[in-house]
């Protein structure tokens, strides 16, 4: 296979995988931000942990693949992320830890305050990561400060507080309205009675700041500077991120390519708050969201990974930022095998926990 072919699979294949993160671990954060608010009383919020307690950590397989991929596909990618981003991703971590915790030691006490405390924790621990990665999309389309030396050791004056700009922190807020649209949709689907009414009634709310917030993202992104390739790249040479030139122009992120998943995001969260009363296909519908959001990330990024602001010629692309042909061949034959069987029994847990969960069927066991 040719190596260009190669680096555009894997390219979709990154994709794929942070689709499928925000898919199925997007509405276990989506129900633990809603969980304080959604639960009024502590039977009701125990049906909330238990409508996601079976299948929470199935989910963030996902979030392993998604890093697993960046580490071996594209190693240069996960070397400059990961240091630059280091205190955003321990923030994410941190709170992350905090469900697993949240899950396990709130039924150890039989006590309102204990309980409160790992309640408003697992509220962290689902809005923190939402807003952070919102706020990491964001800095990618205004590019951060980094470079490479002439043996290409990595370099960046990137910050916690440079990451958290008005816009990054826009784009924040519309992967949170996201997230909590895709957590009410489950909930409604997956509870009934009060907590199924209170979590329907969010639903248009979250729908709208989707939209509104995505549509001024838009509208703002249209004016900040994109990046360009200058000439001809040979899409299958080596990676070496020094041997292209870049520049930048106002409205160069705003693509025609990137439109249909537009559409697809927007018209997710409107069909999501249509078919409310209709909760299966409501949360199918929140589903489209964020996949039609990254998507149009991706789309509107491509072919760049991580522009950089201080020296554009360092931005890392998908053509020269990957492993080597042979390290991508090996690891496509991998995921041939075994991304279906992640698949089989995601959707054979999903059918056994299949229907709502009741405040009766709770035991001492549960949640």
């Amino acid at each position: 296979m040719d190596y260009e072919i190669l680096r555009l699979i894997w390219w979709a294949l990154l994709g794929i995988l942070l689709i499928g993160f925000a898919v199925m671990d997007g509405f276990d954060l989506g129900t633990a931000a809603l969980l304080p608010f959604v639960g009024k009383t502590d039977i009701e919020r125990r049906v909330i942990i238990n409508t996601v307690g079976p299948v929470w950590e199935g989910n963030q397989v996902w979030f392993i693949l998604g890093g697993g991929a960046i580490f071996a596909a594209w190693p240069t990618l996960y070397a400059a992320s990961f240091s630059g981003f280091y205190l955003a991703m321990f923030l994410v971590l941190a709170t992350l830890i905090l469900r697993p915790a949240g899950f396990k030691f709130r039924s150890k006490v039989d006590d309102l305050r204990w309980r409160a405390f790992w309640d408003w924790a697992l509220f962290a621990g689902g809005v923190v990561p939402a807003l952070v990665f919102g706020v990491a999309f964001g800095n990618l389309f205004q590019g951060v400060p980094f470079g490479f030396d002439s043996d290409l050791r990595f370099h960046s004056q990137i910050t916690l507080t440079l990451l958290l700009n008005p816009f990054a922190l826009v784009v924040g807020l519309v992967s949170l309205s996201m997230i909590v649209l895709h957590g009410a949709a489950w909930l409604n689907y997956k509870t009934e009675d009060a907590v199924q009414a209170r979590a329907r009634a969010i639903m248009p709310y979250a729908a709208a700041s989707f939209v509104v917030l995505f549509a001024i993202a838009g509208v703002w992104l249209s004016y900040l500077d994109g990046f360009h390739i200058v000439g001809a790249m040979a899409h299958d040479g080596p990676s070496n991120p020094m041997l292209k030139s870049v520049t930048t122009a106002t409205g160069q992120w705003m693509k025609s390519e990137a439109i249909p998943a537009v559409v697809l995001a927007m018209g997710g969260a409107v069909l999501a708050f249509l078919l409310r009363r209709r909760p299966l296909l409501a949360f199918l519908s929140s589903a489209l969201v964020p996949v039609g959001t990254i998507a149009t990330a991706g789309l509107a990024l491509f072919p760049f990974l991580l522009p950089s602001s201080s020296d554009p010629g360092a931005s890392l692309t998908v053509w020269d930022a990957s492993s080597s042909k042979l390290t991508l061949e090996i690891m496509l034959g991998a995921v041939v095998i075994f991304l279906p069987i992640i698949i089989a029994y995601t959707g054979f847990v999903y059918r056994v926990m299949r229907g709502p969960v009741r405040a009766r069927d709770l035991d001492r066991h549960s949640y």
